[in-house]
Protein backbone atom coordinates (compact mmCIF):
# COMPACT_ATOMS: atom_id res chain seq x y z
CA UNK A 1 0.00 0.00 0.00
CA UNK A 2 1.51 3.67 -1.71
CA UNK A 3 2.00 5.87 1.86
CA UNK A 4 -0.48 8.64 2.58
CA UNK A 5 0.80 12.55 1.29
CA UNK A 6 1.81 14.56 4.32
CA UNK A 7 0.93 18.10 3.66
CA UNK A 8 2.31 21.24 5.70
CA UNK A 9 0.72 22.50 9.19
CA UNK A 10 -2.38 24.57 8.11
CA UNK A 11 -2.62 23.35 4.90
CA UNK A 12 -6.19 21.27 4.04
CA UNK A 13 -5.82 18.74 0.83
CA UNK A 14 -9.19 19.35 -1.46
CA UNK A 15 -10.76 16.25 -2.10
CA UNK A 16 -11.66 15.41 -5.42
CA UNK A 17 -15.24 15.72 -7.26
CA UNK A 18 -16.77 12.47 -8.20
CA UNK A 19 -17.31 13.32 -11.71
CA UNK A 20 -19.59 10.18 -12.55
CA UNK A 21 -21.15 7.81 -9.96
CA UNK A 22 -23.11 4.91 -11.13
CA UNK A 23 -25.11 2.84 -8.55
CA UNK A 24 -26.58 -0.47 -8.88
CA UNK A 25 -27.21 0.30 -12.75
CA UNK A 26 -28.87 -2.47 -15.24
CA UNK A 27 -29.92 -2.40 -18.92
CA UNK A 28 -32.18 -4.32 -20.89
CA UNK A 29 -32.71 -4.43 -24.77
CA UNK A 30 -35.06 -6.46 -27.42
CA UNK A 31 -33.60 -8.15 -30.24
CA UNK A 32 -35.54 -10.56 -32.27
CA UNK A 33 -38.62 -10.10 -30.06
CA UNK A 34 -37.31 -11.26 -26.68
CA UNK A 35 -36.18 -8.55 -23.83
CA UNK A 36 -32.10 -9.41 -23.24
CA UNK A 37 -30.14 -8.56 -20.39
CA UNK A 38 -26.97 -6.30 -21.00
CA UNK A 39 -26.17 -5.00 -17.78
CA UNK A 40 -26.88 -5.79 -14.09
CA UNK A 41 -26.55 -4.06 -11.01
CA UNK A 42 -23.13 -2.11 -12.00
CA UNK A 43 -22.16 0.43 -9.69
CA UNK A 44 -18.66 2.66 -9.84
CA UNK A 45 -17.34 5.77 -9.57
CA UNK A 46 -14.57 7.79 -11.67
CA UNK A 47 -13.33 11.27 -9.53
CA UNK A 48 -12.00 14.77 -11.57
CA UNK A 49 -8.52 13.96 -13.36
CA UNK A 50 -8.96 10.50 -12.80
CA UNK A 51 -8.61 7.63 -15.62
CA UNK A 52 -10.56 4.45 -15.66
CA UNK A 53 -10.76 1.31 -17.84
CA UNK A 54 -13.65 -0.86 -18.40
CA UNK A 55 -12.49 -4.42 -20.14
CA UNK A 56 -14.53 -7.36 -20.44
CA UNK A 57 -15.25 -10.09 -23.21
CA UNK A 58 -17.00 -9.21 -26.06
CA UNK A 59 -20.73 -8.73 -25.38
CA UNK A 60 -20.51 -7.98 -21.92
CA UNK A 61 -21.82 -4.12 -22.22
CA UNK A 62 -19.44 -2.24 -22.23
CA UNK A 63 -20.54 -0.14 -24.87
CA UNK A 64 -23.86 -0.33 -23.89
CA UNK A 65 -22.65 1.53 -20.28
CA UNK A 66 -20.93 4.38 -22.28
CA UNK A 67 -24.32 5.24 -24.14
CA UNK A 68 -25.99 5.03 -20.89
CA UNK A 69 -23.40 8.16 -19.37
CA UNK A 70 -23.62 9.59 -22.38
CA UNK A 71 -27.73 10.02 -22.73
CA UNK A 72 -27.82 7.54 -26.01
CA UNK A 73 -29.47 4.57 -24.29
CA UNK A 74 -31.89 4.49 -21.34
CA UNK A 75 -31.16 2.34 -18.49
CA UNK A 76 -33.82 -0.06 -16.96
CA UNK A 77 -32.89 0.05 -12.90
CA UNK A 78 -30.62 2.64 -11.10
CA UNK A 79 -28.81 5.64 -10.97
CA UNK A 80 -26.34 7.96 -13.06
CA UNK A 81 -24.48 10.93 -12.07
CA UNK A 82 -22.47 12.97 -13.53
CA UNK A 83 -20.74 16.17 -10.93
CA UNK A 84 -23.43 14.73 -8.52
CA UNK A 85 -25.88 16.34 -10.50
CA UNK A 86 -28.95 13.04 -11.27
CA UNK A 87 -29.79 13.65 -15.64
CA UNK A 88 -32.53 12.40 -16.93
CA UNK A 89 -31.61 10.29 -19.64
CA UNK A 90 -31.79 12.68 -22.95
CA UNK A 91 -30.36 15.64 -19.72
CA UNK A 92 -26.94 13.90 -20.19
CA UNK A 93 -26.86 14.36 -23.90
CA UNK A 94 -23.65 16.87 -24.32
CA UNK A 95 -22.61 16.74 -20.60
CA UNK A 96 -19.46 14.33 -21.88
CA UNK A 97 -16.93 14.06 -24.57
CA UNK A 98 -17.59 10.94 -26.89
CA UNK A 99 -15.78 9.14 -29.10
CA UNK A 100 -16.18 5.50 -30.44
CA UNK A 101 -13.84 3.44 -32.61
CA UNK A 102 -14.76 4.77 -35.43
CA UNK A 103 -13.52 8.44 -35.61
CA UNK A 104 -16.73 9.42 -37.64
CA UNK A 105 -14.90 12.13 -39.71
CA UNK A 106 -17.14 13.54 -42.36
CA UNK A 107 -15.38 13.03 -45.80
CA UNK A 108 -15.91 16.37 -47.91
CA UNK A 109 -14.79 18.19 -44.92
CA UNK A 110 -11.13 19.37 -43.94
CA UNK A 111 -9.37 18.24 -40.80
CA UNK A 112 -9.71 21.44 -39.63
CA UNK A 113 -13.68 21.66 -40.58
CA UNK A 114 -14.07 18.24 -38.72
CA UNK A 115 -11.87 19.39 -35.85
CA UNK A 116 -14.25 22.86 -35.66
CA UNK A 117 -17.20 20.91 -35.85
CA UNK A 118 -18.16 20.10 -32.46
CA UNK A 119 -17.74 24.25 -31.25
CA UNK A 120 -20.09 25.12 -34.15
CA UNK A 121 -22.71 22.28 -32.89
CA UNK A 122 -22.49 24.04 -29.52
CA UNK A 123 -23.21 27.46 -31.16
CA UNK A 124 -19.92 29.19 -31.59
CA UNK A 125 -19.67 30.85 -35.27
CA UNK A 126 -17.85 28.99 -37.88
CA UNK A 127 -15.15 31.38 -37.81
CA UNK A 128 -14.51 31.58 -34.58
CA UNK A 129 -14.75 27.62 -33.92
CA UNK A 130 -12.39 27.25 -37.31
CA UNK A 131 -9.47 29.84 -35.58
CA UNK A 132 -9.88 27.85 -32.25
CA UNK A 133 -9.27 24.47 -33.57
CA UNK A 134 -6.60 25.30 -35.93
CA UNK A 135 -4.34 26.98 -32.90
CA UNK A 136 -4.31 23.76 -31.58
CA UNK A 137 -3.30 21.45 -34.71
CA UNK A 138 0.53 21.63 -33.96
CA UNK A 139 -0.47 20.53 -30.16
CA UNK A 140 -1.68 17.24 -31.43
CA UNK A 141 0.80 16.67 -34.66
CA UNK A 142 -1.61 17.93 -37.18
CA UNK A 143 0.19 21.35 -37.93
CA UNK A 144 0.41 21.46 -42.13
CA UNK A 145 -2.72 18.85 -42.55
CA UNK A 146 -5.25 21.76 -41.88
CA UNK A 147 -6.83 21.45 -45.50
CA UNK A 148 -6.08 17.66 -45.76
CA UNK A 149 -9.41 15.44 -46.14
CA UNK A 150 -9.81 11.90 -44.25
CA UNK A 151 -9.29 10.28 -46.93
CA UNK A 152 -5.86 11.63 -47.77
CA UNK A 153 -4.68 11.06 -43.64
CA UNK A 154 -3.60 7.85 -42.11
CA UNK A 155 -5.91 6.06 -39.33
CA UNK A 156 -3.27 7.44 -36.81
CA UNK A 157 -4.15 11.38 -37.76
CA UNK A 158 -7.22 10.54 -38.05
CA UNK A 159 -7.92 9.27 -34.52
CA UNK A 160 -5.88 12.80 -33.52
CA UNK A 161 -8.89 14.84 -35.68
CA UNK A 162 -11.50 12.83 -33.68
CA UNK A 163 -9.29 13.34 -30.37
CA UNK A 164 -9.37 17.10 -30.95
CA UNK A 165 -12.44 17.06 -31.83
CA UNK A 166 -13.91 15.70 -28.25
CA UNK A 167 -11.39 17.58 -26.74
CA UNK A 168 -12.68 21.36 -27.72
CA UNK A 169 -15.47 20.53 -26.72
CA UNK A 170 -14.19 21.15 -23.16
CA UNK A 171 -16.78 18.56 -21.21
CA UNK A 172 -14.85 17.24 -17.96
CA UNK A 173 -15.74 14.03 -18.89
CA UNK A 174 -14.02 11.70 -21.79
CA UNK A 175 -15.91 8.67 -22.96
CA UNK A 176 -13.64 6.36 -25.11
CA UNK A 177 -14.91 3.56 -26.58
CA UNK A 178 -12.04 0.58 -28.16
CA UNK A 179 -10.07 4.30 -29.70
CA UNK A 180 -7.41 2.67 -30.86
CA UNK A 181 -9.19 -0.80 -32.29
CA UNK A 182 -8.89 -0.42 -35.77
CA UNK A 183 -4.82 0.67 -36.09
CA UNK A 184 -2.25 -1.15 -36.78
CA UNK A 185 0.01 -2.31 -33.74
CA UNK A 186 2.53 -0.07 -34.28
CA UNK A 187 0.02 3.04 -34.77
CA UNK A 188 -1.67 1.98 -31.62
CA UNK A 189 1.38 1.93 -29.09
CA UNK A 190 2.48 5.08 -30.57
CA UNK A 191 -1.33 6.79 -30.08
CA UNK A 192 -1.52 5.34 -26.14
CA UNK A 193 1.63 7.07 -25.65
CA UNK A 194 0.35 10.48 -27.12
CA UNK A 195 -3.23 10.30 -24.99
CA UNK A 196 -1.31 9.39 -22.24
CA UNK A 197 0.38 12.78 -22.88
CA UNK A 198 -2.14 14.47 -23.45
CA UNK A 199 -4.34 13.38 -20.47
CA UNK A 200 -1.08 14.31 -18.34
CA UNK A 201 -2.06 18.20 -19.99
CA UNK A 202 -5.59 17.85 -19.90
CA UNK A 203 -6.52 15.86 -16.49
CA UNK A 204 -10.33 15.04 -17.88
CA UNK A 205 -11.88 12.46 -16.16
CA UNK A 206 -11.36 9.71 -18.76
CA UNK A 207 -14.05 6.32 -18.71
CA UNK A 208 -12.24 4.00 -21.70
CA UNK A 209 -13.59 0.98 -23.01
CA UNK A 210 -10.91 -1.46 -24.52
CA UNK A 211 -10.61 -5.08 -25.20
CA UNK A 212 -6.20 -4.72 -24.67
CA UNK A 213 -5.30 -5.71 -21.01
CA UNK A 214 -1.80 -4.12 -21.29
CA UNK A 215 -3.91 -0.66 -22.94
CA UNK A 216 -5.70 -0.84 -19.62
CA UNK A 217 -3.37 -1.36 -17.55
CA UNK A 218 -0.67 1.37 -19.01
CA UNK A 219 -3.47 4.42 -19.36
CA UNK A 220 -5.70 3.90 -16.36
CA UNK A 221 -5.59 4.46 -12.37
CA UNK A 222 -7.98 1.68 -12.08
CA UNK A 223 -9.23 -1.23 -14.20
CA UNK A 224 -12.78 -2.57 -14.33
CA UNK A 225 -13.78 -6.13 -15.60
CA UNK A 226 -17.23 -7.40 -16.31
CA UNK A 227 -18.52 -10.67 -17.23
CA UNK A 228 -19.88 -12.20 -19.84
CA UNK A 229 -23.33 -10.40 -20.34
CA UNK A 230 -25.35 -10.25 -18.81
CA UNK A 231 -22.04 -7.65 -17.44
CA UNK A 232 -21.33 -7.47 -13.75
CA UNK A 233 -18.28 -6.71 -12.21
CA UNK A 234 -16.24 -9.17 -11.60
CA UNK A 235 -12.81 -7.19 -10.24
CA UNK A 236 -11.66 -3.92 -9.76
CA UNK A 237 -8.38 -3.40 -9.97
CA UNK A 238 -5.80 0.01 -8.86
CA UNK A 239 -2.82 0.30 -10.37
CA UNK A 240 0.36 0.80 -8.73
CA UNK A 241 2.43 2.50 -11.45
CA UNK A 242 3.66 5.89 -11.02
CA UNK A 243 3.18 9.07 -12.92
CA UNK A 244 4.33 10.19 -15.51
CA UNK A 245 4.42 6.85 -16.97
CA UNK A 246 6.74 4.96 -19.81
CA UNK A 247 7.18 2.40 -22.08
CA UNK A 248 9.89 0.59 -19.70
CA UNK A 249 6.75 0.03 -16.93
CA UNK A 250 5.36 -2.95 -19.36
CA UNK A 251 8.02 -5.17 -18.15
CA UNK A 252 8.31 -4.07 -14.72
CA UNK A 253 7.45 -6.66 -11.94
CA UNK A 254 4.10 -4.47 -11.03
CA UNK A 255 3.00 -4.20 -14.31
CA UNK A 256 3.18 -7.89 -15.27
CA UNK A 257 1.34 -8.79 -11.94
CA UNK A 258 -1.83 -6.43 -12.74
CA UNK A 259 -1.42 -8.26 -15.96
CA UNK A 260 -1.88 -11.54 -14.20
CA UNK A 261 -4.57 -10.30 -11.75
CA UNK A 262 -6.78 -9.01 -14.62
CA UNK A 263 -6.28 -11.80 -16.89
CA UNK A 264 -7.17 -14.37 -14.29
CA UNK A 265 -10.24 -12.30 -13.44
CA UNK A 266 -10.89 -12.41 -17.02
CA UNK A 267 -10.25 -16.49 -17.22
CA UNK A 268 -8.09 -16.55 -19.27
CA UNK A 269 -5.51 -17.89 -16.71
CA UNK A 270 -7.43 -20.87 -15.81
CA UNK A 271 -8.08 -24.50 -17.81
CA UNK A 272 -10.27 -24.73 -19.55
CA UNK A 273 -13.53 -27.34 -18.08
CA UNK A 274 -13.00 -30.73 -18.71
CA UNK A 275 -15.61 -32.01 -21.62
CA UNK A 276 -17.98 -35.05 -20.53
CA UNK A 277 -16.40 -38.16 -21.44
CA UNK A 278 -12.83 -36.71 -22.62
CA UNK A 279 -10.15 -39.32 -20.38
CA UNK A 280 -7.08 -36.96 -21.68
Amino acid sequence: MLPSPTFPPGVVPQQPSTRLAVTNLSATYVEGGEVLQALSDISFGIDDGQFVALIGPSGSGKSTLLDIVSGLFAESEGDVRLGNVRYATADRLGQSAYMRQRDLLLPWRTALDNAALALEVHGMPRRLARRTAAARFPEFGLAGFENAYPAQLSGGMRQRIAFLRSVLTERPLLLLDEPFGALDALTRVALQTWLLNLWERERQAVLLVTHDVDEAIFLADRVIVLSARPGRILHTEPIALPRPRTRSMVASDAFLRHRSHLLDALGLLRPPDPVPGDRR
